[in-house]
């Protein structure tokens, strides 16, 4: 286990690469941007739709797709695209099942339709839907490895069944977070995504084996590359043309447009630094405690490690964040999930102590310990 010496992302994320001066991807990205003419790349899409990809791709109503949570990335994409791009999107918004979204999340889509969008509000299977969830989580200790799938897959999906072929994402994961498997043929190109470790490829196998009907499951299939290619679908990472992408900027950006986020957030019990994270729902706190015990690092990590590169705390004070939040969430959280999934609370630890990684962590009492020092490594 080794940290990147700008800031203290690991080497365990999935599909990342450190370079030869033990910098991650994230921060050797923000080294190249210093350099960056931002009004050149915006040039530079301005000119591609135009000439190669709204021109010959709209339908007869809209210009592009955009997934959208509600949440301060999609708000933002949404308002930039239209106000800025000057194209009129479709967004479109996977819910969560009742058991699952929260009241926030259903307000700040609603705050979307307010600020004038046309937005698509789609709902899969109940029970398919917590079937999968729950055979992610006995498989892969990952209740939420079916549900990314279909978030991700939703988009593609209804842009080829209503003929629109440009799809807008976020920020770049390659660039920006370090998944190196979903780099493009250049920095705003997202065709690659299925290769995130979330998608495996587009692999679903082992939805098949849970005995769910196959037509259940279309809405989990992520198009191949090859329809990609068929459909002529571009996905275009908009992270890539703002020098302010970030969580805090995003956040602000949106709450001044109308974003609700988590009143009185306590740290220990959302496990969200800043408390605008996943706003639509609260079982992702607990999914990112399940991460932090994969990999050695939560979604704290991940925000402080954007705090460090953006200059706003230094390393050692982000060590100090990491050690006494990282792997955090309120116990309700796990309780109401185990409630949805109908399981007692013991079967959830019980699940969570067997997937624990053992080069990172040690059991004493009941109680998880690392073996690691964030900063350091493996003692």
């Amino acid at each position: 286990m080794k940290y990147c010496k700008t800031c203290l992302q690991p080497d365990t994320r999935p599909n990342t690469k450190f370079f030869e001066d033990t910098i991650c991807p994230a921060c050797h990205y923000l080294l190249i941007t210093k350099d960056i003419n931002w009004q050149e790349r915006f040039d530079i899409i301005s000119a591609e739709l135009k000439k190669n990809i709204v021109r010959k791709t709209r339908n007869n109503f809209f210009d592009c797709i955009i997934g959208v949570s509600g949440g301060k990335d999609s708000t933002r994409q949404a308002l930039w695209v239209r106000d800025k791009l000057k194209l009129k999107p479709l967004l479109v918004c996977l819910s969560y099942p009742p058991e699952q979204v929260n009241r926030r999340g259903t307000e700040n889509i609603s705050n979307l339709i307010n600020l004038g969008f046309d937005v698509i509000w789609s709902s899969l299977s109940p029970k398919t839907w917590k079937k999968a969830l729950k055979e992610g989580f006995f498989r892969f200790s990952n209740w939420a490895k079916s549900t990314e799938i279909a978030l991700f897959s939703c988009v593609p999906r209804i842009a080829i069944d209503y003929k629109i072929k440009l799809i807008f994402w976020g920020e770049n994961p390659g660039l920006q977070v370090g998944d190196l498997a979903t780099l493009g043929k250049n920095g705003f190109d997202g065709n690659n995504v299925i290769n995130a470790n979330t998608l495996a490829g587009g692999n679903i196998n082992w939805l098949f084996e849970t005995g769910i009907p196959k037509n259940k499951l279309s809405p989990y299939s992520y198009p191949s590359i090859k329809e990609f290619k068929k459909e002529k679908l571009q996905i275009i990472f908009i992270g890539w043309l703002f020098k302010d992408w970030s969580q805090n900027n995003n956040g602000l950006y949106s709450v001044l447009n109308g974003l609700l986020i988590r009143n009185n957030n306590k740290i220990e019990k959302s496990g969200d630094l800043i408390g605008i994270s996943s706003l639509d729902e609260d079982w992702v706190s607990l999914n990112q405690v399940i991460k932090y015990y994969k990999y050695g690092f939560g979604r704290i990590s991940d925000q402080v490690n954007e705090e460090i590169r953006l200059g706003k705390i230094s390393r050692d004070e982000g060590i100090s964040i990491i050690e006494k939040y990282d792997g955090k969430c309120d116990d309700k959280y796990i309780k109401s999930f185990c409630k949805y999934i109908e399981i007692p609370y013991n079967q959830f630890w019980e699940n969570i102590y067997k997937s624990i990684n053992k080069k990172l962590f040690y059991i004493e009492k009941g109680i998880i310990k690392p073996k690691f020092k964030v900063g350091i490594g493996i003692l």
